[in-house]
């Protein structure tokens, strides 16, 4: 019988556990509302799946306890020498959770959630405070002191849950910056019009998942030619990138030149515990919250461009009467109308038939003849010969697929820049992340230290020759640019290692073939090269500065309200001398 009651303590452990969940959950996403009816779906998925899996924990400590402690455990059906102690932890947990989330999504939060997640935050760690102070007491008083202690503890486990609520607050409607308007020729931006000086050419790759801990060793053995050419002759700086790294949110931010609290796009998706259910915007960090996603517990709805709340750079460019070429950026499906084209990165049919839904993620109409003819080229031999001695055809198709997907989007984008006068085109590739989510550990197998010489034979180069497929690829652009063209090759986020821990559970419950990640926000960078470049290793930049230096470069002024900063650091003096910064209030209306 006494293990049944331990089993009840536990339960009550996991249940107060789950609730410290849900008002992380709830601080992160502060457009939700309280209202029981509202948020009582995701609060019995929580207790089913985070109270359920730490009450086993719970009871799995009070029996080891149990069996070496010297003491018999005999508890009651609501042991408050069990309960407080449970409670240190969970309140303990939860509060440095708390507290973590809000260093990390400091950027993503809307404005003034940070302060209120700080005072709930600042709210439950003084209750795990005066939790182990109960529990110290309890223990050193023992039963002479029970009823003071059971109603101090009750009094304690209701203010860690109402105090962080009541700081919270009622939800908060999401602040709308910016609605996408059709081009319609020159804006008029606070009633002045710019004039747009003549200029040159913007080429802009963009990787997923590249690193430069990967590329500039290559580089300097010759590997990597054209890579090695921009190190050698262009300049270089590393990009911080930021939490959820995502393509949406990161890539949304190099766009804007915002932080996700201005530019609306805060995770990959929005989450949903019903089809009915108010959605969630962003989910926790750093306690495995996506495996409710992985496991079926909430649901994707992929943003739409419509989510936008600031504007981005294709759109700034066109309505100043500059033509852009936009493929595969996330947030551009549906196509809204610019100067121009957009091919969305939604738009995955690389084979024939076309299905109807591809129209919506292509402008203008026009150009489909000639996206089909480029996306449905023959399909080139995989980078990586070696993947098929792998045992899983599944990842070896996986990666090739999304090789194949990259060398279409080029195509795409080289038939369609040609004769359009496109200033600023852009070009996304995804291949290295998806290859470096499992092959970075024979690239790097000293971060490892469990990969045989076997499989360091028959793949320590495979990811190189990934890397090789896009080395291709930007000496093909080298070879499109004019002496007044810029070249920019972007990483939103870098790759690395999983910890220990990560691989022991992928391996348990996971993924055992995943050894790449980037959940830790590792940087990017930036390489330029062209036109006014000065050559060399330059400090550290954001995603954020992308979109304001590209501005620079083509002479527009950069918005006041973007939360990046012009690198005029890229270039030369005599690029610069004559070419001052300029601002403009804001490109949003």
């Amino acid at each position: 019988m006494r293990y049944l009651r331990m089993l009840t303590n536990s339960l009550i452990g996991g249940l107060l556990a789950a609730t410290y969940v849900s008002i992380l959950v709830l601080q992160l996403n502060p457009e939700l509302s309280v209202e029981p009816r509202a948020v009582a779906p995701l609060f019995l998925t929580l207790v089913g799946t985070y109270g359920v899996h730490l009450a086993v924990t719970y009871y799995a400590l009070i029996v080891v306890r149990q069996l070496v402690g010297e003491e018999v455990l005999s508890p009651g059906w609501l042991s408050l020498r069990l309960l407080v102690w449970l409670s240190v932890g969970s309140a303990g947990a939860a509060a440095t959770l708390m507290w973590m989330n809000l260093r990390g999504f400091a950027v993503t939060l809307e404005p003034g959630a940070g302060r209120r997640m700080a005072a709930g935050a600042a709210a439950v760690s003084l209750c795990a405070l005066l939790f182990l102070v109960i529990a110290l007491v309890h223990y050193s008083f023992g039963r002479r002191g029970s009823r003071v202690s059971a109603t101090l503890f009750g009094l304690t486990a209701i203010a860690s849950v109402a105090l962080p609520l009541v700081a919270r607050g009622p939800a908060r409607a999401a602040s709308v910056h910016y609605v996408p308007v059709p081009y319609e020729g020159r804006a008029v931006i606070d009633s002045v019009a710019l004039e747009v000086p003549p200029a040159p050419r913007v080429l802009l790759i963009m990787l997923d998942g590249a690193s430069l801990d990967v590329i500039a060793p290559a580089a300097a053995e010759g590997h990597l030619p054209n890579f090695g050419r921009i190190l050698d002759g262009g300049a270089v700086m590393h990009l911080a990138s930021l939490r959820p790294t995502q393509p949406a949110p990161v890539w949304t931010t190099v766009a804007t030149g915002k932080w996700p609290s201005k530019n609306g796009v805060r995770s990959a998706a929005l989450y949903r515990v019903a089809p009915d259910a108010a959605p969630l915007s962003l989910l926790p960090d750093l306690c495995f919250a996506h495996a409710l996603v992985r496991f079926g517990f909430l649901s994707e709805e992929w943003y739409s461009s419509g989510a936008l709340r600031a504007r981005p750079l294709w759109n700034i460019l066109s309505s100043l009467d500059m033509a852009v070429g936009i493929v595969g950026w996330p947030l551009t499906h549906p196509t809204q109308p610019v100067r121009g084209y957009i091919v969305s990165d939604r738009f995955s049919r690389f084979s024939e038939p076309f299905e109807a839904a591809d129209e919506i993620g292509i402008y203008p109409a026009e150009v489909m003849p000639a996206v089909r003819t480029a996306a449905s080229a023959p399909a080139a031999p995989p980078a990586a010969g070696a993947m098929t001695a792998m045992a899983e055809p599944p990842l070896q198709s996986a990666i090739d697929s999304a090789l194949q997907a990259d060398l279409a989007f080029e195509r795409i984008s080289t038939l369609l820049i040609e004769g359009r006068g496109v200033q600023f085109s852009a070009v996304r590739y995804q291949s290295l992340d998806a290859a470096g989510h499992y092959l970075l550990r024979y690239a790097r197998p000293s971060a490892f230290g469990d990969v045989s010489e076997n499989e360091r034979r028959l793949y320590g180069g495979v990811l190189e020759r990934h890397y090789g497929q896009i080395d291709q690829i930007i000496g093909r652009t080298l070879a499109r640019l004019s002496p007044r063209d810029l070249l920019l090759v972007a990483s939103g986020f870098g790759m690395e290692p999983l910890t220990p821990g990560k691989r022991l559970l992928e391996r348990t419950v996971g993924n055992a073939r995943l050894s790449g990640t980037h959940e830790g926000a590792p940087d990017g960078f930036l390489l330029a090269y062209g036109a006014g470049i000065a050559a060399g290793r330059l400090p550290r930049a954001s995603v954020v500065d992308v979109a304001p230096t590209i501005l620079y470069f083509l002479g527009l002024p950069v918005g006041r309200d973007m939360d990046g900063y012009a690198r005029t650091d890229l270039f030369s003096r005599a690029f610069t001398a004559d070419r001052p910064i300029a601002f403009i209030p804001t490109y949003d209306r």
